[in-house]
């Protein structure tokens, strides 16, 4: 054997040995310079679960367990239009009243008027869309801060909705349509959840094996193909688990797949596009990516029309949910749980750092505090208090994780 051939296979043997113990330090590594990922979340989470399920063994039962990932589907969509408009570092306190005015909309047009389901739920959205272009013309035309048009818009919707419903207040949508049954009944086939957690598993180890080839093409440090394998397969494993469990009541429900599914394309968006790219530049330093090139009023107006599209969306969720369109729609803590979820999951108050999973992870903390709270048949308010103390913790960490970060770029 020749020496060149030794020599490559000794390159080979320590770049695997180098991938994995690499792997571990470079983790460490995001830790001490603040990027904690979704570590605090899922520590949280675990820590709820683990408090409730002491206190009421049913919180960790599968009919509950699904009860949450239900409720969590609606407003998880919203908080993902939340996540756009945080990325550019600017905020929507309008979303609850969109998501009614969708409600509202949908309600009118498709029962009262009979249009057709699909037309009113397209109209819906559309209209969330028109009002998410206008808070872009206000903040790029006429410097308004975000925080002043759309607590502007908070009230306004609010007074469309209740002026659409009339003086019924309340619209109650064909019992037993598709779109209801949606809502609330129909699950995934248990073998169909199964192939696509394994599907998703794969697109994991595909994904982080083109990674770290690239940067091998680039010589740059990288994953070991054995990492990335048994990253994919313990996530697999686990969440194949998870849907098991999941299966022993009445499976995975047809919304949080859809939910699911959105959380995927927008990750995508963020971080496979050019879009995405800009978005955090311009979250990051808007003078900056400026001069780089990037449109940035164009950055600004894709995120707000985004935010109060997926408000809309889930506006039209909502209303599949509980079979009505009335003028409790999008109030209450709907907005608050929206932006609390964003926020909880790790999406930067500051701009620039965000996922859209953090979307998904932020709901369901809420959802499981609102209830484990239920099932002790403790008051509202409790809730309250802890959502907002898990906001502010969040908040929290998310500013000495910014320090850390400046600080260690410094050094």
């Amino acid at each position: 054997m020749s020496s060149s051939n030794l020599v490559d296979r000794g390159d080979e043997r320590l770049k695997q040995s180098v991938g994995v113990r690499g792997a571990i330090r470079a983790f460490l590594d995001r830790v001490r310079s603040g990027d904690l990922g979704p570590l605090p979340v899922i520590v949280g989470l675990v820590i709820i679960c683990t408090v409730f399920e002491s206190l009421n063994d049913v919180f960790l039962s599968s009919n509950n367990l699904v009860n949450v990932l239900y409720d969590s589907s609606t407003i998880g969509v919203i908080s993902l239009g939340i996540v756009c408009i945080l990325m550019v570092g600017e905020i929507d306190l309008s979303v609850g009243s969109v998501s009614g005015f969708a409600s509202a909309l949908l309600g009118v047009l498709w029962v009262n008027a009979n249009w057709p389901v699909w037309l009113a739920v397209l109209a819906a959205i559309a209209a969330g869309a028109a009002i998410g272009f206008l808070y872009a013309q206000l903040f790029n035309r006429f410097g308004m801060p975000s925080f002043v048009s759309t607590l502007s818009g908070l009230l306004a919707v609010l007074g469309l909705q209740l002026y659409i419903l009339g003086q019924s207040g309340s619209i109650n949508l064909p019992y037993g349509s598709p779109m209801v049954s949606f809502g609330q009944s129909l699950f995934m086939p248990a073998i169909l959840s199964y192939a696509l957690v394994l599907i998703a598993g794969i697109g994991v180890f595909a994904t982080g094996y083109r990674t770290a080839r690239r940067r091998q093409a680039a010589r740059l440090s990288s994953r070991s193909t054995a990492s990335i394998a048994a990253v994919a397969i313990v996530l697999t494993v686990a969440l194949e688990a998870s849907v098991f469990y999941l299966n022993l009541d009445r499976g995975v429900p047809w919304m949080l797949g859809f939910f699911l599914a959105l959380v995927l394309m927008l990750h995508y968006a963020l971080t496979r596009t050019r879009w995405g790219r800009s978005v955090t530049a311009v979250g990051g330093n808007r003078e900056a990516a400026r001069r780089a090139g990037i449109n940035v009023r164009g950055i600004y107006t894709s995120a707000f029309v985004l935010c109060s599209v997926f408000a809309a969306i889930g506006g039209v969720l909502s209303s599949a949910r509980l079979a009505s369109a009335s003028q409790q729609a999008g109030t209450g803590d709907v907005n608050l749980d929206a932006i609390a979820a964003a926020v909880i999951g790790g999406t930067s108050l500051f701009g620039g750092r965000g996922s859209a999973y953090s979307a998904l992870l932020g709901i369901i903390v809420i959802q499981a505090i609102s209830s484990g709270l239920t099932l002790l048949d403790l008051s509202s308010s409790l809730r309250y208090m802890i959502t907002g103390g898990v906001l502010a913790v969040a908040v929290i960490v998310d500013s000495l994780a910014r320090r850390s970060r400046v600080s260690h770029g410094r050094a």
